[in-house]
């Protein structure tokens, strides 16, 4: 479903703020379904600084957790999960087939597959223009 969720609307839904709030904004959100956002990578950003100075590239572990944001909001804008957290339990299968470097826009796509009392599974994949950037499955754990 279309929707428009800015930095405010996300920040009613995680407990992320800046400068570890990675989703810039949700576009299309199923409750505990299905969410897609952007995160505009600027050169800004603090960690270019040291990776790497000379040719700037976007940590993997931060684009793994910007897609575990986006399934977050997908879980926890369910009103049965508002005001919990989503923990990381496991990523599997991560594949990262591109560098995301400033300048690159990433879609951030998250499909909950499986929720089982406070675990759940979903398939996360972040693509820069209709490029496949990285894709991963991620196991989360609901928790106060």
């Amino acid at each position: 479903m279309q929707v428009k969720l800015g930095i405010k609307e996300i920040e009613k839904i995680l407990p992320h703020r800046h400068p570890f709030l990675l989703v810039d904004c949700i576009t299309e959100l199923e409750p505990g379904v299905r969410a897609e956002g952007y995160k505009a990578v600027s050169f800004d950003e603090s960690y270019f600084r040291g990776h790497f100075p000379e040719e700037p590239v976007m940590p993997g572990v931060l684009i793994i957790e910007a897609l575990a944001q986006t399934g977050a909001v997908a879980i926890l804008s369910q009103e049965e999960n508002a005001g919990k957290t989503a923990y990381f339990g496991a990523v599997d299968h991560a594949r990262f087939r591109r560098k995301v470097v400033p300048g690159d826009r990433l879609r951030l796509v998250c499909e909950i597959e499986k929720v089982k009392g406070p675990v759940g599974k979903g398939k996360a994949t972040a693509y820069v223009e209709d490029e496949k950037a990285v894709e991963a499955e991620l196991t989360f754990i609901l928790g106060k």
